[in-house]
């Protein structure tokens, strides 16, 4: 294991700007703060990162240049594709729809079990092998056939301003739009990135302060206030995950602790996904999460008073299904990302005892299944038409 990194003394990375891909030309961004020595202070995360100009920071593509932070990402991707919503894991927005998803380079997080270390620790531009302008993206998912917009295989707070810009255009072609995140943002540039999002899953990695410390390069305390702000102070439909790693975050101890957390401050309605953790990046020591430590920890949620408490990255219906709180009929049937069984009424409803189920619905579950289908939006866009 790396020694545990202490965030008020983390310096950047000096990377110099001027070694990537020329086309990587900055945009302007708002959160910063000019220092007395020089450095200006990017304020988008609690990192905090001080650059020099022509530095950047730890996520790689927030950077300084010669006027202040720039984003080097806005309009470029790693690529698209059009997911089921249910793998964000989103299992109370739009069941069965489909989502076009897009991700750039680069994380906030430093993450040693990272299962997309690839895009969020790329150092490479021809990993923003893809790109389009806000209008071209929406109208590409408008014309798909797509109910939202998913911001996810990198952190979308990295690249907040083209997110918000794309999210803008999506709202005027009646396109809603779904933030994948870890949640670590300071308060006024969260403010402004959940105002342009209609849906989030959160990553909540731990309930242990040192294990974000130690694993992850961060602090639990921003991302508890993501939560507490989310549920409190906006509209935004939103679930949570947590990836459970053996020996590192799945003890009776911990479980109790995180869902009795939630429980009491967003209440028992919040989803709570629990996903298997498979080796990877710079954790391919930990064995995979065995399936019945998925359904100790959904059985220990559920028992400290949540309502709504699935397992993932793993076959299990049962524990993939939604059952109403009410009268315990199953909901939403689902096996992997494919629905069966449908319980709800048109107004999202239990079609055996009127309980409404939290969420947002349509009057009809959607039916794109497991389907990925990658896209090429810079090919539609000059008009190639194909996928």
């Amino acid at each position: 294991m790396e020694s545990p990194r202490n965030e008020s003394n983390i310096a950047p990375r000096a990377a110099r700007v001027n070694d990537m891909d020329a086309e990587l030309t900055g945009m302007p961004t708002r959160y910063q703060t000019r220092l007395a020595d020089g450095r200006v202070q990017c304020d988008v995360c609690p990192r905090h990162c001080r650059l020099h100009e022509n530095q950047r920071g730890l996520c790689f593509v927030r950077g300084r240049g010669r006027d202040g932070i720039e984003l080097y990402t806005w309009g470029r991707s790693s690529g698209f594709c059009v997911d089921p919503i249910e793998k964000k894991p989103l299992h109370h927005f739009l069941p069965g729809s489909a989502v076009l998803s897009f991700g750039t380079a680069g994380c906030n997080l430093a993450c040693k079990f990272c299962q997309n270390w690839d895009l969020s620790r790329s150092r490479e531009t021809d990993t923003l092998a893809d790109a389009a302008t806000p209008p071209e993206l929406a109208a590409t998912a408008h014309g798909l056939g797509c109910a939202s917009v998913a911001f996810t295989y990198n952190d979308p707070t990295v690249f907040m301003e083209y997110a918000i810009d794309v999210a803008g255009a999506c709202h005027d072609a009646g396109v809603r739009t779904v933030a994948v995140t870890a949640g670590y943002l300071c308060p006024e540039p969260r403010a402004d990135f959940f105002a342009a999002m209609d849906a989030a899953n959160v990553d909540l990695k731990s309930f242990s302060d040192d294990f974000y410390r130690r694993i992850c390069g961060a602090r639990l305390g921003p991302v508890l206030d993501t939560l507490v702000y989310l549920q409190r102070e906006t509209r935004v439909w939103f679930e949570i995950t947590t990836l459970l790693i053996p020996g590192a975050n799945d003890s009776d101890a911990e479980l109790d602790a995180l869902t009795g957390w939630i429980a009491r401050e967003l209440g028992p309605d919040v989803p709570l996904h629990f996903s298997a953790f498979h080796p990877d990046w710079k954790m391919r020591d930990y064995p995979p999460t065995p399936a019945a430590t998925l359904t100790r920890a959904r059985d220990r949620a559920r028992q400290n008073g949540l309502h709504y408490v699935y397992t993932g990255n793993v076959r299990d219906p049962g524990g993939g299904s939604t059952w109403c709180h009410g009268c315990g009929a199953l909901l939403i049937e689902r096996d992997w990302y494919e629905l069966g069984r449908w319980g709800l009424t048109a107004g999202g409803c239990c079609a055996a005892c009127s309980a409404r189920l939290p969420g947002v619905f349509a009057a009809r579950p959607g039916s794109w299944g497991s389907r990925r289908m990658p896209v090429r939006l810079h090919q539609r866009a000059a008009g190639a038409g194909a996928l």
